[in-house]
């Protein structure tokens, strides 16, 4: 099993994503779920609505599709404690390149 790519406290490796995300964390939480298959809209809103649990599931989706090692507690604790951290993090494990592929579909 794998790590992460990018760590925790790595907010600032895609400075375009970083500004986006601490205004509007609910579009990147979205688009972070798109690129694992899941609705963007749909997750985005279950952002808004129920934070680090929908964070912590997202997560999960992303580790998985990743083969990163870890547990739904701490993907929970994660968004728990360092939220936008942790929602910059899982979009940059999916999308690389940051906003910019994922604007393109949007």
């Amino acid at each position: 099993m794998g790590e992460f790519q990018h760590g925790l406290c790595g907010c600032f490796d895609n400075c375009g994503v970083c500004i986006i995300t601490y205004i509007l964390p609910c579009y990147t939480v979205g688009k972070t779920a798109e690129a694992v298959g899941e609705s963007c809209f749909t997750c985005g809103l279950a952002y808004m609505c129920l934070g680090c649990i929908a964070g912590g599931i997202i997560r999960g989706k992303v580790r998985a599709a990743k083969g990163i090692d870890g547990s739904g507690v701490g993907d929970f604790c994660v968004h728990m404690f360092c939220p936008l951290c942790a929602v910059i993090q899982d979009h940059l494990e999916v999308v690389p390149t940051g906003m910019g592929e994922a604007m393109a579909r949007a």
